[in-house]
């Protein structure tokens, strides 16, 4: 059978009736298609049925072309319909004459489905296809897309599903989720009464803490569009919400122009998950886990151990030189022996790691890779640091050389109208043109040379920036060109590499990273921890996104020892551990560090390398408090204090994940003393990690 077969459509209207037959989008996996021939009316269908359970159903009304999803037998969203900007026209779902509904038994990646095609003609208007994708052992959730198909059409805004939404009573909150982790951006919990609108970057979330019920919506592609979420609490009518490609804000993706265009006889929006959850903490984790079955790492995966180790960038940064980094290597080697996982650590230079280079970045790299050998002699993994679409010398002007290539860096620079992309100091480079990919080839070529095995790549939010003219013309977007040159980013680097992103989109760096920081740059002091967990706090579910989430540098420095645990209690919860003092000399930091970082028991919750959960969704000053994750018969819940006076914690079992009759003694693993399981005080600006073993 033909794998793919062009579309087209027929339709003949008969008595009322509407015959379609639609071989659209049709793939080897699809093994039955039926066509439904009934009078205009209702279609009902359900989704995430297990057994004679049905948890969810969608309703479409062929007259409206809208449609309803009820959850056990309440409509939650209602009157819903999709929306498109075609050749600078907008059309609806409901202003079509006809509507024809087709389905087809599917097996892809989420497992054996249902595909429902709801096929829109009439009225002048090129045709419309509202796609559903169900799944029986998913429950909850599904997914709809739209197409629009007819002759050279032209787009960068497509709505699949947008429409009302009913009220979820209680403490009601629409989580803001920032696009990228760039600029100290934070999330944040919004509560959900009217007047309110919330735009979030590609994902949203709308519950109510007490019962923990809620909504999810996002998107699951991120190769094509940017993806806004809108929901909006209203006084005198229905709520509403609204997904689309095509999201552009400043202050959020970082894009002065207009999203890109995409064009061709069939148009496609981006594939948004959407769905009702007994617990919003659930839905986020499941929405993080379609990510990744969507659109599956094009990094080979990371088998080995959750990693641990060192960064420069946490207190040494540009004093940074090849003496320091072998007395770092040496203090890891001989007096945190037992901080390791999987028998070694990481000790990742960043950047001003070419101080260690002579004659510039065409000079001799000998020095570099006696680092790299020295590391590897000691039972540690050398890692290394770059920006790779970035220009930090563009104020020196166009015409310096890309090294590795015969372009100038003018040349190479994304054009965004008369001007350019720049943001946090550096002009972004057209990840797209072939200077800046001959560019990547060169410096990765050097850095495999000489050993390195470990990556932290950086701004790479540059490279999915819109551009009025990409030097490849068959790009058109900005996560195009971001899909481009990640590829390109990660061809060269092959398997030899753990890949660490740091600022980046939070979505779209799924497919090419294995770790990803959670936040900005944090350091040492409670404030940092406290910004850090609020990433935590709302985005923790990237942990099934990615194989890692991390909290970037820990520095312990000179702050106080409460403020030092803390700082390293925020990295555990979020899943990894990497250090950031100046251990090439002694100090107070180095004798807390050999305390603190072989604790056999942070180690053993470090080995399991998931972020913790929070315990609460309501955080009207931006981060919970307390965050809890069961390993084996344990559960572990971190408390924080980010206050300026002490205060009594009390412990609720069943808010904690802790089922009725198992509660047991708790014991500080930091402490190491037993202490009250229904009641801690914990100091200003401490933390404390409880242990229950359960009966």
């Amino acid at each position: 059978m033909q794998k793919f077969l062009n579309r087209f459509i027929i339709a003949v209207q008969l008595s009322g009736l509407l015959c379609v037959w639609q071989p659209a989008i049709v793939s080897a996996s699809t093994r039955i298609i039926t066509i439904q021939l009934t009078p205009k009316g209702n279609i009902s269908f359900s989704y995430g049925t297990s057994g004679t359970i049905n948890y969810g159903t969608i309703n479409y009304d062929q007259k409206t072309g809208t449609f309803s999803v009820i959850e056990n037998g309440k409509t939650v969203l209602g009157n819903c319909y999709s929306k498109a900007g075609i050749n600078g026209k907008l059309i609806t779902s409901t202003a079509y004459e006809n509507v024809a509904y087709t389905k087809a038994l599917i097996t892809d990646g989420f497992g054996k489905g249902v595909k429902h095609t709801f096929t829109l003609s009439g009225n002048n208007l090129p045709n419309m296809m509202q796609v559903f994708y169900t799944y029986p052992s998913h429950k909850g959730y599904f997914f709809v897309e739209l197409y629009v198909g007819g002759k050279n059409l032209k787009t960068n805004y497509m709505e699949p599903i947008a429409g009302n939404m009913s009220a979820i009573p209680g403490d009601t909150r629409s989580v803001f989720v920032p696009f990228d982790n760039d600029t100290f951006i934070s999330y944040d919990s919004k509560a959900f009464k009217a007047p309110l609108t919330n735009t979030s970057a590609e994902v949203g979330t709308v519950f109510d803490n007490d019962s923990r019920k809620g909504l999810v919506f996002g998107s699951v592609e991120h190769e094509t569009w940017k993806t806004g979420v809108r929901t909006v609490a209203k006084k005198d009518s229905a709520n509403t919400f609204e997904i689309w490609g095509g999201y552009i804000e400043e202050a959020v993706n970082r894009d002065k122009i207009a999203h890109g265009y995409i064009s061709g006889n069939t148009v496609k929006s981006p594939k948004v998950l959407v769905g009702w959850f007994a617990d919003w903490r659930n839905g986020m984790e499941e929405f993080g886990k379609a990510n990744r079955i969507a659109e599956p790492p094009y990094i080979f995966n990371w088998t080995k151990p959750t990693p641990v180790g060192w960064n420069s960038w946490g207190v040494m940064q540009e004093k940074l030189n090849y003496d320091k980094a072998i007395k770092v290597a040496n203090f890891f080697a001989d007096s945190i022996p037992a901080f390791r996982n999987g028998n070694t650590a990481f000790i990742d230079l960043d950047s001003f790691w070419d101080n260690m280079i002579s004659g510039g970045w065409e000079g001799d790299f000998g020095k570099l890779k006696s680092f790299a050998d020295y590391c590897k002699s000691k039972g540690l993994q050398p890692g290394v640091y770059w920006a790779p679409f970035t220009d930090w010398g563009w104020k020196g002007g166009p015409d310096r050389k890309v090294l590795g290539s015969n372009y100038t860096y003018g040349e190479t620079w994304t054009k965004v109208a008369d001007s350019y992309h720049d943001i946090d100091g550096a002009r972004a480079t057209d990840p797209t043109h072939p200077g800046t990919l001959q560019h990547i080839d060169y410096v990765i070529g050097k850095l495999k040379a000489c050993g390195f095995k470990m990556i932290k790549i950086d701004f790479l939010g540059h490279a999915a920036a819109e551009s009025s003219h990409f030097y490849d013309p068959k790009i058109t977007t900005g996560m195009q060109a971001y899909k481009k040159g990640m590829e390109h980013l990660i061809d060269q680097l092959g398997d030899q590499m753990l890949v660490y992103a740091a600022i980046s989109p939070s979505l779209a760096t799924g497919r090419y990273a294995h770790m990803r920081r959670i936040a900005c740059d944090a350091f040492k002091t409670v404030k940092d921890t406290r910004y850090t967990l609020n990433s935590v706090n709302y985005g923790w579910w990237q942990t099934y996104l990615y194989n890692y989430i991390d909290a970037d540098h820990v520095v312990l420095s000179t702050e106080s020892e409460d403020a030092n645990r803390a700082r390293m209690l925020s990295a555990v919860v979020t899943g990894t551990f990497i250090t950031g003092d100046d251990f090439s000399t002694h100090g107070q930091w180095s004798d807390r560090a050999k305390a603190m970082y072989q604790n056999p028991e942070i180690l053993k919750i470090v080995q399991n390398g998931k972020a913790f959960w929070p315990v609460e969704g309501n955080t009207e000053t931006g981060t919970a408090e307390q965050f809890t994750q069961k390993i084996g018969n344990s559960i572990y819940l971190a408390l924080f204090n980010y206050g300026e006076t002490d205060k009594v914690y009390t412990i609720d079992p069943k808010r904690i994940g802790m089922e009725a009759g198992k509660a047991a003694n708790a014991k500080s693993l930091l402490q190491g003393t037993n202490v009250n399981p229904k009641s801690v005080l914990l100091k200003a600006g401490d933390a404390e990690l409880l242990k229950f073993e359960l009966n």
